[in-house]
C-alpha cells in the first residue's frame, strides 16, 4: 500500500481503541482462540492480497484479542478451501474470503459444495477486471489489440489467467466470441503469477484485477487497455504516465460488449449463530473505517459496495444463477450438471 496508508484520523483511532475489546450489543460472542482465515486461491493474487491487508489492519489496531491467521488453500480451483470450511460446522474460528469461484468451482468440478453450505457474513467489495498487455507491445488501445487478435493465426494469442473454468477463463471465452477468434488460455495459480508471466512476455494478455497488476503498471511494465464494467472506474489519482484508473475506457466502448465484476466476500462455516456473524460484521466495519483500507480500495480501484444480511444473500442468489448461465454458455459445467 502507499506510504500515506499509515495515517489515520485521530477520531477513528479513538473509536477503534475504545471498541477493540468490547463486543457490540447484539454480538456477545468473541473468538477464544486464533481464527483461521482461508484464502481459496494462491499467494499474490487479489484475494490473497485483500486477506493479508485485512490481517495487517486487524493486527495493527488490535481489533481482535486473538490472532487472525491467513492460510492459502488453492487446490481444486479453491475447492480445497471451500470444503475445509464446509466441514467446519459450529466452528466460528474459521472464516473464508471468497472470489466468484464460490460459484464457478462447484459448477466446473462437481465437488459436493455450494454457497448454501456456508454462512454469508459480508460483501467487502466488488473487484474489476482489466484487459492488460505488455507495455513493450505496440497496442495503445483495446481496438489495436482486437485488430491484432483477429489477424493472428487461430490459437496463437495466449491469455494467462487464474485457474481453469473460473472468472478469467469465462472472460477469455467471451473475448473469443466477441472477436470471432480462437485464443489459447493458460491457467496459473494466482494473479500475481499471471502478472509476472505477462511482464516476461510468456503470454500475450491477461484480464487481471487492478490490484494484481497495478505495481507492474506503475513500473512501466504493463499497459491497461479497457475495463470490463458498464462505466469507467471512479479513481482519479494518477498511477502511471499521468493516467488514472478513471482514464481506462470501458471495453464496451471499445467494441467488446462484455461486463464482469467479481465478489470479494466473507463467509463462515455452516451453523454459525447470529451473534458470531455479528461479531465479524462489526470487525470488518471497523476495518473499513481505517485509512489503510480506504487506500487499499483506491490502489486496487475496487467498487466499494458493502452488503450484509438479507441484501447480501439476495445478491448471492442472483449471482449464483447468472454464473450457472455463463458457465453453461462457455461449456464449463461438470458432467453431472
Amino acid at each position: 500500500m502507499k506510504g500515506g496508508a499509515t495515517r489515520i484520523a485521530s477520531g477513528v483511532i479513538a473509536a477503534i481503541c475504545a471498541a477493540s475489546w468490547i463486543a457490540p450489543a447484539n454480538a456477545d460472542w468473541q473468538p477464544t482462540r486464533p481464527v483461521e482465515f482461508i484464502v481459496p486461491a494462491g499467494t499474490g493474487g487479489g484475494a490473497d492480497q485483500m486477506a493479508r491487508t485485512l490481517q495487517g489492519i486487524v493486527t495493527k489496531y488490535n481489533l481482535m484479542k486473538q490472532p487472525l491467521v491467513v492460510v492459502n488453500k488453492s487446490g481444486g480451483a479453491g475447492g480445497e478451501g471451500f470444503l475445509d470450511v464446509k466441514m467446519a460446522a459450529n466452528n466460528p474460528h474459521k472464516i473464508i474470503i471468497t472470489l466468484s469461484n464460490l460459484f464457478t468451482t462447484p459448477l466446473a468440478t462437481g465437488i459436493p459444495f455450494g454457497w448454501k453450505d456456508l454462512t454469508p457474513v459480508a460483501m467487502l467489495a466488488l473487484d474489476e477486471f482489466v484487459l492488460w498487455v505488455n507495455a513493450d507491445k505496440p497496442y495503445k488501445t483495446a481496438q489495436d489489440f482486437i485488430d491484432a487478435v483477429k489477424k493472428a493465426p487461430a490459437g496463437s494469442i495466449k491469455f494467462g489467467g487464474t485457474g481453469s473454468k473460473q472468472e478469467d477463463q469465462i472472460i477469455t471465452v467471451a473475448l473469443e466470441k466477441a472477436t470471432a477468434s480462437k485464443l489459447t488460455y493458460i491457467p496459473y495459480k494466482g494473479g500475481g503469477e499471471v502478472a509476472v508471466q505477462l511482464v516476461g512476455n510468456h503470454i500475450d494478455a491477461t484480464v487481471n484485477n487492478p490490484i494484481e497488476a497495478v505495481a507492474q503498471w506503475r513500473g512501466g511494465k504493463l499497459r491497461p487497455l479497457c475495463v470490463f464494467d458498464a462505466k469507467p472506474m471512479d479513481y482519479s489519482e494518477p498511477i502511471a504516465d499521468g493516467q488514472a484508473w478513471k482514464d481506462i475506457p470501458t471495453c464496451k466502448s471499445q467494441g467488446l460488449d462484455i461486463e464482469y465484476l467479481m465478489l470479494r466476500g466473507i463467509f463462515m462455516g455452516p451453523k454459525a449463530t447470529p451473534d458470531q456473524v455479528a461479531y465479524y460484521v462489526d470487525l470488518f466495519n471497523k476495518v473499513r473505517e481505517t485509512s489503510e483500507w480506504k487506500d487499499f480500495m483506491k490502489s486496487g480501484a475496487f467498487n466499494t459496495t458493502f452488503l450484509t444480511g438479507p441484501d447480501f444473500t439476495k445478491w448471492i442468489e442472483t449471482e449464483d444463477k447468472r454464473h450457472e448461465s455463463l458457465m453453461r454458455e462457455a461449456g464449463f459445467l461438470a458432467q453431472a450438471n
